[in-house]
């Protein structure tokens, strides 16, 4: 009998620490953090984003194109570092979802907070590499976080959360039901803290210089402490 109620005691402990990861609270603060970085690395790391690979494949081809394989360069590599954090994060995932005394999500911003915080060193001579770090933290928060109450999202980009959000506002318009309204807002939210986010990493990044990405850790820290207080709550509860 002890056996099965720890069994569900950590059945429990998952859940609720899913349910935390989920919540619109958790993926603000992460819609936040995301806008910042990709504003934080276009505005002191040379204009190229951490986030929007879309724009740097752009960017990418246009300098490939004309020539400038050096500029080209500096857009490619993040894409790549874009995809093996990807990798890497579902990897970890795979091989410590069932850890015990950390949840994966955890380990994940743990990561990427150390990452963040070394960058804020990096002088401006090491932009491309900075820029790569940061790319590669990104690319492993947009893995690890994927839904908000139950509903796929995006925390450190817009497109997919635009589409999404509206497209569900029309089913609402069509159909009436209101959790398709709750859904659509959901998406709308997080596409505006990600751009209150961007503008607040724009204009400290653009006056205050390389060290502003450690006002991203402090959010990234916030997440981590919510995830942490549901964990307590369900120690709570197993005692």
């Amino acid at each position: 009998m002890k056996t099965i109620r720890k069994k569900w005691v950590w059945r429990i402990r998952l859940s609720a620490q899913n349910q935390m990861s989920e919540s619109f609270c958790n993926s603000a603060v992460l819609a936040l953090s995301g806008g910042f970085q990709d504003a934080y690395t276009y505005n002191t790391r040379n204009e190229v984003f951490s986030n929007a690979q879309t724009g740097n494949v752009v960017l990418m081809s246009q300098n490939f194109m004309i020539g400038e394989w050096m500029n080209a360069l500096k857009y490619l590599f993040p894409i790549l570092a874009f995809a093996v954090g990807v990798f890497i994060a579902e990897r970890i995932q795979n091989r410590y979802r069932y850890a015990k005394r950390l949840h994966w999500r955890q380990g994940i911003l743990l990561a990427e907070i150390g990452i963040l915080f070394l960058v804020g060193f990096f002088p401006v001579e090491l932009n491309t590499i900075a820029t790569i770090l940061v790319s590669f933290t990104c690319a492993m928060q947009v893995q690890t976080f994927r839904k908000v109450n139950g509903y796929a999202y995006a925390s450190t980009m817009c497109i997919g959360n635009l589409r999404s959000g509206t497209a569900t506002l029309s089913l609402y318009l069509r159909e009436k039901k209101p959790e398709q309204l709750r859904q659509a807002m959901y998406y709308f939210g997080i596409i505006f803290f990600f751009a209150v986010g961007a503008g607040i990493g724009g204009n400290l990044s653009a006056r205050f210089g390389i060290r502003m990405i450690w006002f991203s850790c402090l959010l990234l820290l916030i997440s981590f402490f919510f995830m942490s207080l549901e964990k307590l709550g369900v120690k709570a509860e197993e005692k």
